[in-house]
């Protein structure tokens, strides 16, 4: 594993040569700002479904806003900032360990960047086991999680606000999930090149 401050760049050279062995390129956004932009319903619904976990336990309370006379002011507490960096690494780190053998790994990336983090990794990878990475941020925090600590009782509100945030920043994983999963048979292997998947399916 290594760890960066940039995303890996597209490299010409790997694109044609994964098309002459029968890789076949997934068509999908080529930056983050489109992925987020095509992702807004998946925040949506993302967040409500971790707000109505949440709810089952214990009710949301908009404390940050202060609403007076028809007018509202956001108070945030800096050490709040520092928390949900912290819980943006979690989420990735959640990505990095579902890669297989991520520590040997020369192939995969944790990297700090101007949107938060991210996990990578250019290992070839099947199917199942993308959206499986994809997916397990959102299920192990903003549901397993809210579901343990309801329980328990310690869904404070700090805790209820990094959940539903969480469940919102997993839309572009989700977005990734429907793009792999309408485009890419069963049964394939997948591999990334910068921003660009690719998929070629297992004989």
């Amino acid at each position: 594993m290594k760890i960066q401050n940039k995303f890996p760049k597209f490299n010409k050279d790997k694109h044609n040569e994964l098309l002459s062995q029968g890789w076949i390129l997934i068509k999908e956004p080529k930056n983050i700002i489109t992925s987020i932009i095509f992702s807004i319903p998946l925040m949506i619904i993302l967040g409500l479904i971790s707000w109505s976990i949440i709810n089952i336990f214990s009710p949301i309370n908009l404390n940050i806003l202060q609403i007076n006379h028809g007018s509202f002011s956001i108070t945030i507490n800096p050490i709040y900032i520092l928390i949900v960096f912290i819980f943006i690494y979690i989420h990735e780190f959640i990505h990095l360990i579902c890669i297989p053998n991520f520590l040997t790994s020369n192939n995969t990336f944790l990297g700090l960047t101007w949107f938060g983090g991210y996990a990578y990794t250019e290992e070839i990878i099947n199917k199942n086991l993308y959206i499986k990475i994809c997916f397990m941020p959102f299920l192990l925090i903003s549901v397993f999680g809210v579901l343990a600590l309801g329980l328990l009782g310690g869904l404070t509100p700090i805790i209820k606000f990094l959940c539903i945030m969480n469940a919102i920043a997993s839309s572009v994983d989700f977005l990734n999930i429907i793009l792999i999963s309408t485009q890419v048979p069963n049964k394939s292997k997948i591999v990334m090149n910068g921003n660009s998947s690719y998929y070629k399916k297992i004989i």
